[in-house]
């Protein structure tokens, strides 16, 4: 692969004596800064504990009417 034209800048200034700029890079140039942690096992009990999951019961708290167009129907016609 060829060359920048900046690092052809870079390579002469070394050769001729002087300082080499990549030397002031700071050290945290190529460090990954990210923090990463991995779920503790309580909290990945917490993710699955609390997920809305249909009950066996039908008390999950979500409703259903399968009625409801129909009778709002009959309201508009008797309003």
């Amino acid at each position: 692969m060829a060359e920048s034209k900046a690092k052809k800048q870079r390579n002469k200034q070394i050769r001729e004596g002087k300082r080499n700029p990549e030397l002031s890079r700071s050290p945290f140039v190529f460090a990954d800064l990210r923090t990463r942690k991995t779920k503790t096992k309580l909290e990945q009990m917490n993710k699955q504990k609390y997920k809305d999951r249909a009950s066996a019961y039908g008390d999950e708290g979500s409703f259903y009417f399968p009625g409801e167009s129909v009778f709002l129907a009959m309201v508009k016609k008797i309003s």
